[in-house]
């Protein structure tokens, strides 16, 4: 390419950065901008306190030290710091439309940017694929709870993956390409409108996760449906099976030794009483256990489905906008809706420690030994009448 074309491409960039920014670099009136400054710094605490709280379960109750849950250790990690670095940074640069901090801090910004949304998909994949292994390969997967070396290993292999994925894309651009194309008061990447990188990188960063995502997460489902619909036909098959004077026997051991197990074909006497370590079932007929069985299905499909769809929504518009920005040179769409999407990425991480530790029994405990220290404490006189 000869100097003279070079120019003119440049100056055709410009153009079209310019033309892009000049929509966003609008002058809020007084009540827009205190209603997105108050929106901003309420996502960034969600976002840090949400994921805090997390880490610092991690850190106080140690019984949830154990393989699967380092992946949502790494998830909180990568997402504390979107909120507690990356937002407030961006936050002066979107409402004024300028960039006063330096060429440096912008390189440091994109690098952390890139880095951690990435970080926070693939450790997103990688809790999926654990739970994955946890339903398709039980015995193996219990035997490996103790090994965290393996999930460290995975957490390293994670940040590194996210890394090299963007960050030599941002720091050697601008040395490939001879000169950098990024105004002076204005931070983006240089690959900004390279829709050929766009497209491959989000291969890696959307495209492939949300599929893995979802065959994992479907898989789960259906091997969970596969289970309870074969113990179904067994314990029919059983109850046909058995003679009617052997149904009557059982009935009445389940009475002597309180199991609380139904033994009983249809329209026999339950048992209503169950052992302390067996835990209390409560007692149903077989077509009534049916329905109970779908219902719980189709909370599995449903927060199963939750999972998929949540990811979707907040990477597949930005994702296929950028391309579509960038084959277009940003003529196409207008700057703010770019904004929006790229704002959904990040409401990612406030969603995350609600979506993925909350739904787990062992960090909900750990949650309330932190926000209600009372009432996992035992009270002195308790205990002295406990001795008494």
């Amino acid at each position: 390419m000869s100097e003279e074309q070079t120019d003119s491409n440049s100056t055709g960039y410009y153009f079209d950065n310019a033309s892009t920014r000049d929509q966003s670099s609008v002058v809020f009136s007084k009540p827009i901008f205190v209603i997105l400054m108050v929106m901003m710094v309420t996502l960034v605490v969600v976002i840090v306190l949400g994921n805090a709280l997390v880490i610092l379960a991690f850190k106080v109750d140690k019984s949830l030290r154990r393989q699967c849950n380092y992946y949502f250790l790494n998830l909180a990690i990568s997402d504390f710091l979107v909120g507690a670095f990356c937002i407030p940074i961006y936050i002066p640069y979107i409402l004024t439309g300028r960039w006063t901090l330096g060429r440096g801090l912008c390189k440091l910004w994109l690098v952390m940017d890139y880095l951690l949304c990435s970080a926070s998909v693939f450790s997103i994949v990688l809790i999926s694929y654990d739970r994955f292994l946890s339903v398709t390969r039980a015995v193996s997967y219990r035997a490996r709870q103790s090994m965290t070396h393996q999930a460290v290993i995975k957490m390293i292999a994670v940040w590194v993956l996210a890394f090299v994925l963007y960050g030599p894309a941002i720091i050697f651009w601008e040395l490939a390409v001879g000169r950098s194309r990024v105004p002076k008061d204005e931070c983006f990447a240089e690959f900004y409108y390279s829709w050929y990188f766009l497209l491959s990188a989000s291969m890696l960063e959307f495209f492939s996760p949300f599929i893995s995502v979802a065959f994992f997460n479907l898989s789960i489902y259906l091997s969970i449906r596969r289970r309870r619909l074969h113990s179904r036909e067994t314990q029919q098959h059983l109850q046909l099976s058995q003679p009617a004077s052997a149904q009557g026997e059982s009935i009445l051991l389940s009475h002597n030794w309180g199991f609380g197990m139904k033994l009983a074909a249809r329209g026999s006497i339950h048992s209503q009483t169950s052992s302390p370590s067996l835990g209390k079932l409560d007692p149903s007929t077989s077509r009534a256990a049916q329905p109970n069985r779908l219902s719980r299905d189709k909370k599995i499909a449903k927060s199963l489905a939750i999972i998929v769809c949540v990811f979707a929504i907040c990477w597949a518009p930005y994702t296929l906008l950028m391309i579509i920005r960038a084959a277009c040179r940003g003529r196409c769409i207008q700057h703010h809706w770019y904004e929006v999407t790229f704002w959904l990425l990040w409401l990612n991480s406030a969603i995350n420690p609600f979506l993925y530790p909350l739904c787990h029994s062992s960090f909900r405990r750990a949650f309330n030994k932190i926000l209600c220290p009372r009432r996992h404490t035992t009270p002195p006189s308790s205990v002295l009448r406990a001795g008494q």
